[in-house]
């Protein structure tokens, strides 16, 4: 496998491109000297295939241009010192030996502080490099297109090169997504996957358990196009996400117990299935025989595996699932079986490219967003109303990206219908809003498949 001192780009340092060199002069600006290397990571957008990377099953991704970039120079004292081009991040110094990360307030250094224990610890490094940092972001934060990952990302890689260790992107990618729970987020590893692993020009199916990315041509005649609600969601910073992990992890023990596996082993709706060795309909036909859908209460949960509440929440609640009184099994589960099936079929149209082919991927994407909205309820009024208005505007599918509760939409749109389409969506959504109209630059952009993480050192 690749490691990433191969993934190292040579630049002339009379000719660094423009955003690196207003970088390198901030830099010495802030730090009177200048970086040794730059290191960058790119946000993403999932096409489809939303909230079941943490169930075991693949996604659909690819990298898009926005990123983290951060201008790094190794020092001899143990002290990192972080500094943001937005001044509205505060600049933040620690001991790199001394590495505490607060989850009750996700502020920026403390998703690049996951990126550095990560890499600490896997390398089990006594005196790591101290270092001088400053990043510059272009991914709209709480967007649902990965900044907190790119961040986590980049750290990360930054971390490995000051250290002068090389791993695989694979290995770089498996680091991160543990790393980043330090925050505590339970993610499932598709956005650090997507970052290290995106190649330019090709979106990519990303699998795991073994992590594994297969290239996948998105046909021709379409365009992929972003739109920012405008509406900010942060996964650290509320329960949502975390309660539909767990809301899965209780589905599958549920699942596990009725068909006799054991199921206090089992983790992941993705484990059921393999054990059980059947198709995705299957599964979903088994939701519907041995799962209500009438949220259950930890009571009834407690009934069902034949242990007390007081198992219940030691042994598989986390701790910041406590006081949650109610779960919603049946239809997190019917979404994600639907949903794993979504992806492969989206990647067997992209592979065949049938004449009809656009209509049927947008097809899926539709189906997507109606299942994110009804069985997962992780919409919210924002996103549908920009989803109506993308395929009112001519979209052959749209459907919302990332976690949801807020953040962006994704749509397939004619190219040749591309510029129609931009205006239509910016004066329906964002110039009927004096807020929106404030963000509309950054809000609503075209794009194509990017490539992953890298090094940049001045030649």
């Amino acid at each position: 496998l690749p490691v990433f001192y191969a993934n190292t780009v040579l630049l002339n340092v009379s000719n660094l491109p423009f955003r690196l060199q207003k970088l390198k002069e901030m830099f010495i600006s802030k730090f009177g000297s200048a970086p040794k290397f730059y290191a960058r990571a790119p946000g993403r957008v999932n096409l489809i295939g939303e909230h079941i990377d943490y169930c075991g099953y693949a996604v659909l991704p690819m990298a898009i241009e926005q990123d983290i970039l951060i201008a790094v120079e190794p020092v001899q004292t143990q002290v990192v010192q972080l500094a943001n081009t937005n001044s509205s991040y505060l600049d933040f110094s620690t001991s790199v030996n001394n590495i505490q990360i607060n989850k009750t307030k996700p502020q920026w250094h403390n998703y690049f502080l996951c990126g550095l224990k990560g890499i600490q610890e896997h390398f089990g490094l006594n005196n790591p490099t101290g270092m001088n940092c400053l990043l510059d972001g272009t991914i709209p934060p709480s967007s649902g297109l990965s900044s907190s990952s790119a961040l986590v990302c980049c750290a990360g890689l930054v971390t490995l090169r000051a250290n002068g260790k090389t791993l695989s992107k694979v290995e770089l990618a498996e680091i991160c997504t543990k790393s980043e729970r330090y925050i505590g987020t339970e993610g499932g590893g598709m956005d650090q996957s997507i970052s290290f692993l995106a190649e330019e020009g090709t979106a990519k199916l990303i699998e795991f358990s073994p992590l594994r990315a297969t290239d996948v041509r998105l046909p021709s005649g379409a365009t992929f196009v972003i739109a920012n609600s405008c509406v900010e969601m942060n996964k650290a910073a509320t329960s949502h996400y975390n309660i539909r992990v767990m809301e899965c992890r209780l589905a599958t023990k549920l699942l596990s117990k009725s068909k006799g596996l054991e199921w206090r082993k089992m983790l992941r709706l993705h484990d059921v299935q393999t054990k059980l060795g059947v198709s995705l309909e299957e599964m979903l036909t088994i939701v519907e025989e041995v799962l209500h859908p009438e949220p259950y209460s930890a009571e009834e949960i407690c009934r069902c595996l034949g242990i007390s509440l007081e198992e219940l929440r030691s042994q598989i609640l986390s701790q910041n699932m406590q006081d949650v009184s109610t779960f919603k099994l049946y239809q997190r589960a019917k979404h994600v079986y639907s949903e794993a099936a979504r992806v492969l079929e989206f990647q067997k149209i992209c592979s065949e490219a049938p004449a009809n082919a656009l209509q049927l991927l947008g097809e899926l994407m539709k189906q997507s967003h109606i299942s994110c909205r009804e069985m997962y309820e992780c919409s919210c009024p924002e996103l549908d109303r920009l989803v109506d208005i993308c395929l009112q505007f001519g979209a052959i599918g749209s459907r919302l990206t990332g976690a949801g509760w807020g953040g962006c939409t994704v749509s397939m749109v004619p190219t040749d219908k591309l510029n129609t389409f931009l205006k239509n969506v910016k004066k329906a959504y964002y110039q009927t809003d004096g807020q929106r109209l404030a963000v509309e630059n950054n809000s609503l952009f075209a794009t194509k498949p990017g490539r992953g993480a890298l090094v940049f050192v001045e030649a």
